[in-house]
């Protein structure tokens, strides 16, 4: 119906994330076909990503080469520092510009780590493996070799589950994990309540959930329960779904999430269908999950934001780093993509109210995630795109007059608008980017206070912006590409007048 101006408007919000797994003039307006450093909001609306800084100004010392990557960047709040391990040793430093401290040293060189952080005795711990060395802890003055006689002698996994220290991963039996005596840390005697157990399946990862610990194997996944090995039950919850790359498990919003062959699934959901298709969380983004190199996986979750973030760390160089955001909303998830954000290692943490990301990188750098407006002063590229929309009727010509962005920024902001009619058709009009910031934004009663943009308690300043072209569908691109703050795309109306009918 058209208003006062004679023209028909057409709003939609943006939900419903990235979908690739539909026909474009089938999907929901407010779904994308590309959001790329865009991430699906929990308030609503698709958000330009923070940056990334340095932890510390100074690189991680390289022990032999500077090709070596930095394996492990753990923040350890005994000492509100990071632990850092790169080439055969492992450094400790503050955030800023002071030196990176060595703690650990004369390993032979391996992946990856695992590390936990635990309380034992009163005093703040952490504990770390890597598959080649004996796990080691630090409490933040000495660091000791888990090796008493019993100790797994290179185990790559490490976890906290019922005042024991549990390991998997060692060489001798990838079947097989082992648990410290309770409330101890390298106690590995049978007759003080240490002991083994084994899964019928090659270990990817440990996971303490809740009164529970979660083992997922390459084919199946175990839950163990109990509080000791005088009552310890191992129960399977799925002998057909497996883990692929523990490094892919996280607990976020209430359940567990981890890469299986299908995808990105959560233990819930996989234990109450357990199908292959059904059970998946992210079937409507299923070509971001088939790379078959499992290795070359990592992941963290922001919790503020219920937002887990998976990434392809391969090379590491900028042209095929890539990864994905999932966000856990009421309806499901909604997803999105990255890109510029290359770790080698990953942690999530929070400490007295304030969560640490970060991640180490092939550059031998540790990066706090979440911070500042660029990607360590390079410029975040975010790229959306709508479906191809026909309003209501794909056999109607649309003479487009005017766009109404609704969004809600944090700051300044410099973006570009553009137009794509009938699929994008090579004969189609192609009108120039139209550009929206600051000096865009009108104040509309109801919506926006007069020279603020806030009246009436919301935030959302909205940006009329006048284009031109025709088509049948049209389908809206925003790039932005400048060093602006985050902002949040919350809707479109489009406005337009009834042409021919083909």
């Amino acid at each position: 119906m058209a208003d006062e101006s004679g023209l028909s408007p057409y709003v939609f919000a943006c939900e419903g994330g990235l979908v690739l797994d539909q026909p474009t003039f089938k999907m929901q307006p407010g779904m994308a076909l590309e959001l790329e450093n865009f991430e699906p909001d929990v308030s609503g609306g698709y958000r330009r990503i923070n940056g990334f800084t340095k932890w510390n100004s100074n690189i991680v010392p390289q022990t032999s080469s500077s090709t070596e990557k930095v394996l492990m960047a753990a923040f350890f709040d005994g000492n509100n520092k990071v632990i850092a391990a790169r080439g055969t040793k492992v450094f400790e430093a503050a955030s800023g510009s002071g030196s990176w401290t060595e703690i650990d040293t004369g390993r032979t060189s391996a992946g990856k780590y695992t590390h936990h952080r635990y309380n034992l005795g009163g005093t703040e711990h952490i504990v770390w493996a890597d598959g080649a060395n004996h796990a080691t802890k630090y409490d933040g003055t000495t660091v000791t070799d888990l090796n008493a006689t019993g100790a797994p002698a290179n185990p790559k996994f490490v976890t906290g589950f019922k005042d024991a220290l549990f390991f998997a991963g060692h060489s001798a039996n990838k079947e097989e994990f082992v648990f410290t005596a309770p409330f101890t840390d390298n106690d590995f005697s049978v007759a003080n309540g240490a002991g083994s157990l084994r899964i019928d399946s090659q270990i990817t990862a440990l996971f303490p959930f809740r009164n529970e610990l979660i083992i997922f194997g390459e084919e199946r996944i175990y839950r163990l329960t109990g509080n000791t090995i005088a009552d310890f039950v191992l129960q399977p919850i799925t002998r057909d779904i497996g883990c692929l790359n523990g490094f892919t498990v996280q607990e976020l919003a209430g359940d567990i999430l981890f890469l299986g062959r299908d995808g990105l699934r959560t233990v819930a959901g996989t234990e109450r269908i357990n199908d292959v298709e059904l059970g998946t969380i992210s079937s409507n983004v299923k070509e971001l999950f088939t790379d078959t190199d499992v290795d070359e996986f990592d992941s963290v979750i922001v919790p503020d934001k219920t937002q887990y973030r998976l990434f392809k760390t391969g090379s590491l160089n900028e042209a095929n780093t890539s990864g994905v955001i999932a966000v856990r909303k009421q309806q499901g998830y909604e997803f999105a993509t990255l890109k510029g954000i290359k770790p080698s290692c990953t942690d999530s943490f929070t400490a007295q109210g304030e969560t640490f990301v970060l991640h180490g990188s092939a550059d031998g750098f540790v990066y706090r995630q979440e911070q500042t407006n660029q990607f360590d002063g390079t410029n975040i590229i975010g790229r959306y795109r709508s479906p191809d929309m026909t309003m209501g009727d794909a056999g109607i010509r649309k003479n487009f007059q005017r766009v109404i962005i609704n969004y809600s920024p944090t700051g300044a902001l410099n973006s570009d608008l553009f137009l794509r009619y009938d699929y994008e058709s090579p004969d189609a009009a192609r009108p120039e980017a139209y550009p929206f910031d600051s000096s865009t934004v009108v104040a509309l009663y109801g919506t926006s206070i007069y020279g603020t943009a806030t009246y009436g308690g919301q935030s959302n300043p909205l940006t009329r912006q006048p284009v031109e072209g025709s088509g049948f569908a049209v389908a809206m691109r925003v790039v932005d590409n400048a060093t602006s703050a985050p902002y949040t795309l919350k809707g479109f109306q489009l406005e337009f007048d009834a042409g021919a009918r083909r």
